[in-house]
């Protein structure tokens, strides 16, 4: 028994009769002590001494831990047996924000693949078909990633050098029929040498900007600017939407502006600051004047050039 790594408390007539090693860690009464007391002097716990009583299961939360504990009975002997469930419970709580992550992430390819191929069910001139074409390989690409990356976090960085330059024309290509689609001007500030894995800082940039054209008024014109800092660069994409009242909370997880409407999972901005977190910078939302400005640092690697 003190071999077992779920603690046990075994009783006889109502009485503790033995605790193991692990109950002794637990419950901090060694079995000297606990032998011939009753139950609830030892667990002090009433939902305990019930659980045992009756016999079943059900999991508590002491401490930060979680413990999942079980009772059994048979005649006048039963058994507690208490199990630390709590790095089983984080890495469930891990696979479901990487499912959230990931149906985020999906979302705008898989639309965007599906107005492609409805587009092509109808006659039309060949350039345009082909544009279309264009349009559905350059979101099949960006699946591909997502497949390679499957949930942010979760695979050992790739960085490597490149200038901003190279992101945000990556940016701009995905993001044409969007930007033609809300007629919206999208430019770009200066470069800058960077250190980061050009997926991720991709992710990053399409975020925000998918989220200043969502959220901006139309016909508006949306900036990414960038500025030395230090040893950083902080990136800002700024646009002309009503004032956010608590930019802070946006970025937790599952979490949306007041006035969103439409289908959204609250994960965008939670991804966002998950990845600049993941290579040391900082992400943030502020009000700059007329405009909401998201903004992130990413390493620097001095002047072009």
């Amino acid at each position: 028994m003190d071999a077992l790594p779920q603690a046990v408390l075994l009783t006889e007539g109502g009485l503790v009769k033995r605790v193991n090693a692990a109950a002794v860690r637990l419950w901090g009464v060694p079995q000297e002590r606990a032998a011939g007391r009753p139950v609830l002097e030892v667990v002090r716990r009433h939902t305990l001494e019930t659980l045992l009583e009756r016999g079943g299961e059900l999991e508590l939360e002491v401490g930060g831990r979680t413990l999942r504990c079980t009772g059994t009975r048979t005649g006048e002997s039963a058994a507690l047996i208490v199990e630390d469930v709590t790095e089983h419970r984080r890495r469930e709580a891990e696979l479901r924000e990487a499912t959230a992550v990931l149906s985020h992430e999906f979302r705008t390819p898989v639309a965007a693949l599906r107005g492609v191929l409805e587009a092509l069910e109808y006659d039309m001139p060949q350039d345009l078909a082909q544009n279309f074409v264009r349009q559905g390989l350059q979101e099949t690409e960006r699946l591909a990633r997502l497949v390679e990356d499957l949930a942010v976090g979760f695979r050992p960085t790739r960085a490597r050098t490149l200038p901003l330059a190279e992101a945000f024309a990556r940016a701009e290509r995905l993001l044409a029929a969007e930007v033609a689609a809300r007629q919206v001007k999208l430019a770009f500030g200066q470069d800058h040498l960077v250190r980061a894995d050009p997926d991720k800082l991709l992710q990053v940039l399409l975020n925000l900007i998918e989220n200043a054209l969502k959220y901006g008024p139309a016909g508006q014109r949306i900036e990414v600017m960038t500025a030395q800092r230090g040893t950083w660069v902080e990136v800002s994409v700024l646009d002309r939407g009503e004032p956010i009242p608590d930019t802070e909370s946006l970025f937790r997880a599952h979490t949306r502006g007041r006035d969103a409407t439409g289908q959204g999972s609250g994960m965008g901005l939670y991804i966002v600051r998950s990845i600049v977190q993941g290579w040391g910078g900082q992400a943030w939302a502020e009000r700059q004047g007329e405009r909401n400005a998201f903004s992130f640092t990413l390493p620097g690697v001095g002047g072009l050039g």
